[in-house]
């Protein structure tokens, strides 16, 4: 779930990670290197650079790394510079064609997973949440949902309009209303901007007190999220998180609130991936795999 104030522009409704791709692929496209070892730098340096101006760092910077590994991939057999750049734009446009159909790959196999009169709890604004919940209501399925406002950032307003455009009916509620309500929902959906190694989730602050209230009251607390957005990073709790991603800025560190959390795999009912449909004790092996 990207900030409101995202840097990346996101002119047609992508997620972050796949903005970010695009302009890797028009870096690629556009350089002026000769060799491969300068067109890597160029490739890593702008990599950095979308890193450090996007608040959602962790989806960009997991979208980046699995892209990265994607084009460079038996990329050196190449003999000459201009087959190696043909042979990355041609792999990374499959890999951005790939991350495109993700969403709605989700969709179809998340939806079966909402019954007819559900109500549902949703934190924040998540697009994959919402091409979920769309595909649900296009299935037919009556459904009642709450969302928190995610008042760091009000982003759970941008989720509410999002929503009424595809005539879902929602009531927002406060974020510290979510334990009040949790009793009166059937499940809980959250998107998630990072899916770490442990099958735990790296999301929007609020996220974990959210989960831990829906396993207290055994609620069905479900991550949808797309597969570029799997990390290499194992926290154990709040403190393993850098202060380079809670943060908006590293200034900010001391006087702001984080903008994300951690929610360890225990709280989490399942992952709805476009990989399948995941236990968080999964996730460790479908990393192992993205990155061969």
């Amino acid at each position: 779930m990207a900030a409101e104030n995202s840097v990346i522009e996101d002119p047609k409704g992508h997620s972050d990670a796949i903005v970010a791709i695009e302009k890797l692929l028009e870096v690629i496209k556009n350089s002026e290197a000769g060799t491969m070892i300068r067109l890597t730098e160029e490739i890593k340096s702008a990599t950095k650079d979308l890193i450090e101006m996007e608040l959602s760092k962790v989806s960009v910077s997991s979208g980046c790394e699995l892209f990265l590994r994607f084009i460079t991939f038996a990329s050196l057999e190449q003999l000459k510079f201009e087959d190696c750049r043909s042979l990355l734009l041609k792999r990374g446009n499959l890999f951005l064609q790939k991350a495109f159909k993700s969403r709605d790959k989700i969709a179809e196999i998340g939806a079966p997973f909402i019954r007819d009169n559900t109500t549902i709890l949703v934190h924040s604004r998540s697009r994959v949440v919402l091409r979920l919940l769309q595909e649900a209501v296009s299935n037919g399925k009556r459904i009642k949902i709450f969302i928190t406002a995610s008042n760091i950032d009000n982003t759970g307003i941008t989720m509410q309009k999002f929503l009424k455009e595809s005539g879902i009916a929602s009531k927002l509620i406060l974020d510290s209303a979510a334990g009040y309500l949790m009793e009166k929902v059937d499940l809980v959906m959250v998107g998630a901007e990072g899916v770490a190694e442990s099958g735990g989730i790296i999301n929007k602050i609020g996220t974990y007190q959210i989960a831990v209230m829906a396993k207290t009251l055994n609620k069905p607390f479900y991550v949808v999220a797309e597969s570029f957005k799997f990390v290499r990073m194992f926290p154990l709790n709040q403190d393993d998180l850098p202060n380079t991603e809670k943060y908006s800025s590293v200034d900010s560190a001391i006087t702001s609130h984080p903008v994300i959390d951690y929610t360890p795999p225990c709280y989490i009912t399942l992952l709805i991936t476009d990989l399948g449909v995941l236990t968080p004790s999964a996730v460790s092996d479908e990393l192992i795999k993205l990155y061969m």
